[in-house]
C-alpha cells in the first residue's frame, strides 16, 4: 500500500515538472517591457512583438491626450521599461518627453512616426506645440505602414536574437495594411474632392492620403466663440458633407444640436482605440455612403 502512495506522489510530481516545462520559452524567461503613449500603437506592437514583449500603454483608455497627466506611478513604472515608443507631437508626451530619462537613464527613447511629412496648421493649441504640428499621424493607414517599419528596427535593435521572428510578423502585418489602403482608396474613389466635418482635427492625414477636405469646428481647444462657429457652420454647409465624425467622450447633445444646422450624418469614431483597424474601417464606410 505505501509502495503504491509513493508511486502515484512520484507520478504526480512528474506530471506538474512536464506541465511547468511544457511552457513556452517566452513564459519561462523574464518578458521585458516597452513602453508606448497610445492604444493603436500598442496594437501595432503587439503584431510585431507577440509574447516576447510587454507592451504597456501610457494613456488610459479614454483619457484626453491632449490635457493627460500620467500619475507618479504610470511614470515610475518607466523603470521597468527597456524603451518608450513616442508617436511624437501628442500633448502629453511634449510634458514629459524631457522627463523620462529621469526615471530610466537607460531607457531607449524611439519616435515612431519619424520620416512622416508632418501636416501643421490644424492643431494649435499652446505655444509649445511644435508650431501646431497634427499629432495623429496614425489614423493614416499609409502612416502605419511607416510607424510599424520604425517599430520593427528599433525592436530590433533591442532583441537581435528574435530578428527573423520578428521580420517575418512585420512583413506578414504589413501585406495586411497594404491589402487593407487598397480596399479603401478603392472604397473612397468616387468621393474624391469631397469633405466631412468633425470636431476635433484627428483625420488630417486619412484625408490627405484619399484627396478629401476635413472641416474642423474645434476652436484651439477651448470654448467656441458664437461667430467663429456661425462662419464654420456655414462653410461646413456650402461644401455639402457626407458626415460629422464626433469623437467619443464628445457632449452628444452639442454633437447633435451642431448636425442640425449643418444636415448630415452623424457618426461617432474613437481613433484611441486598441482597435485600430475597425475605428478605421468605420471611418471609410461611414464616408463612402
Amino acid at each position: 500500500m505505501r509502495k503504491s502512495v509513493v508511486s502515484l506522489v512520484c507520478a504526480c510530481v512528474a506530471v506538474m515538472m512536464a506541465a511547468c516545462a511544457g511552457g513556452s520559452k517566452a513564459d519561462r524567461e523574464e518578458v521585458r517591457v516597452i513602453t508606448v503613449s497610445i492604444l493603436p500603437q500598442k496594437y501595432f506592437l503587439e503584431k510585431i512583438v507577440g509574447d516576447r514583449f510587454d507592451v504597456k500603454c501610457m494613456l488610459d483608455k479614454g483619457g484626453n491626450p491632449e490635457t493627460y497627466e500620467p500619475s507618479m506611478s504610470y511614470m515610475m513604472n518607466l523603470e521597468k521599461s527597456d524603451a518608450y515608443f513616442l508617436m511624437g507631437s501628442i500633448g502629453f508626451e511634449l510634458s514629459i518627453r524631457s522627463k523620462i530619462k529621469e526615471y530610466n537613464p537607460d531607457i531607449k527613447v524611439c519616435d515612431v512616426s519619424e520620416g512622416i511629412e508632418l501636416i501643421s496648421g490644424s492643431h494649435h493649441f499652446d505655444a509649445d506645440d511644435k508650431e501646431g504640428i497634427d499629432p495623429h499621424t496614425w489614423t493614416s493607414v499609409a502612416n502605419a505602414r511607416v510607424i510599424i517599419k520604425n517599430m520593427l528596427d528599433d525592436v530590433v535593435e533591442l532583441d537581435p536574437e528574435h530578428k527573423a521572428e520578428y521580420e517575418s510578423n512585420y512583413r506578414d502585418f504589413d501585406r495586411e495594411l497594404s491589402e487593407f489602403q487598397d480596399s479603401i482608396a478603392l472604397r473612397l474613389q468616387s468621393v474624391k474632392g469631397g469633405a466631412f466635418v468633425v470636431w476635433h482635427p484627428s483625420l488630417s492625414y486619412f484625408a490627405r492620403d484619399y484627396g478629401l477636405e476635413q472641416i474642423s469646428l474645434e476652436y484651439d481647444g477651448k470654448e467656441v466663440p458664437v461667430k467663429y462657429m456661425e462662419k464654420k457652420v456655414a462653410y461646413a454647409v456650402s461644401r455639402k458633407p457626407s458626415v460629422f465624425f464626433f469623437q467619443k467622450g464628445m457632449d452628444t447633445n452639442q454633437a447633435r444640436t451642431v448636425n442640425a444646422q449643418i444636415g448630415t450624418r452623424l457618426v461617432e469614431i474613437n481613433p484611441l482605440d486598441y482597435d485600430w483597424k475597425s475605428e478605421i474601417m468605420k471611418i471609410a464606410d461611414a464616408l463612402s455612403r
